[in-house]
């Protein structure tokens, strides 16, 4: 709660005064708590990007469903001991890094593919010295984005922000190639702007455990607008 409130905190300072009326909202916080990998059964992502496509009842947790920023994002991350750490960093190349990437799903003939491109995209994070802990990135540029935009997870490395077991209606979808789905050590990992890749891979019972704190625009209200309309015609009457 506290996290929350020097985040809404900040995203009025950083939007003032459009956002004044703003609702900050935690993208796939309604999804119901689980338990993160490591030490025990101890799995990690890495080389990818990936976003989850339904966290049991609540579908579609990161799709943006209008206008506004994101202004900050928190991963869940497990604690592996110093052994797995080590695998993992030999296995991907180097320390466990996190970074936030907004993606735009591209049509062909008027229907959505998997194919997403990336349209905005936050700095990498090492989160080495913050394992087994549930650390939060406020962006100091926040990100702008637009309905039916997809706020996403990317692993530069890998990070063991990750949940098993889960029922099936869990299920995430990553930029991994088509029929290579069990090579998780494939660099996959979409790291530039407008870079664009087949999301050809979908995981169930899996979990990308991450949320994105998002601000909406304010929606105009038809009172404002005839009020404003008034206003300006006194004034014109009055000049």
């Amino acid at each position: 709660m506290k996290r929350l409130l020097a985040i809404a905190s900040l995203s009025t300072a950083l939007l003032a005064p459009q956002a004044a009326e703003a609702k900050v909202v935690e993208l796939g916080g309604k999804v119901a708590p689980s338990k993160v990998s490591c030490p025990e059964n101890c799995q990690a992502v890495g080389r990818v990007t990936g976003y989850q496509g339904r966290g049991g009842a609540v579908a579609k947790p990161f799709v943006i469903p209008r206008s506004g920023k994101v202004i900050a994002f928190t991963v869940r991350l497990g604690a592996p001991d110093a052994n797995q750490q080590k695998f993992f960093d030999d296995l991907y190349g180097g320390p466990p890094k996190v970074q936030l990437s907004i993606l735009r799903r591209t049509e062909k003939k008027g229907k959505m593919t998997l194919t997403h491109r990336v349209v905005g995209q936050s700095p990498q994070f090492d989160v080495s010295s913050l394992l087994g802990s549930a650390p939060t990135f406020v962006l100091d540029k926040p990100l702008d984005v637009s309905k039916n935009l997809i706020v996403a997870l990317t692993v530069p490395t890998w990070a063991p922000a990750f949940s098993v077991g889960l029922k099936r209606d869990h299920w995430w979808r990553s930029s991994r190639t088509k029929g290579k789905c069990d090579n998780v050590s494939q660099k996959a990992q979409l790291i530039k702007m407008q870079s664009m890749k087949v999301f050809g891979c979908t995981y169930f019972t899996a979990r990308l455990y991450y949320t994105a704190t998002y601000v909406p625009d304010n929606k105009a209200t038809k009172k404002a607008a005839a009020g404003s309309s008034r206003v300006g015609a006194r004034t014109a009457k009055g000049a």
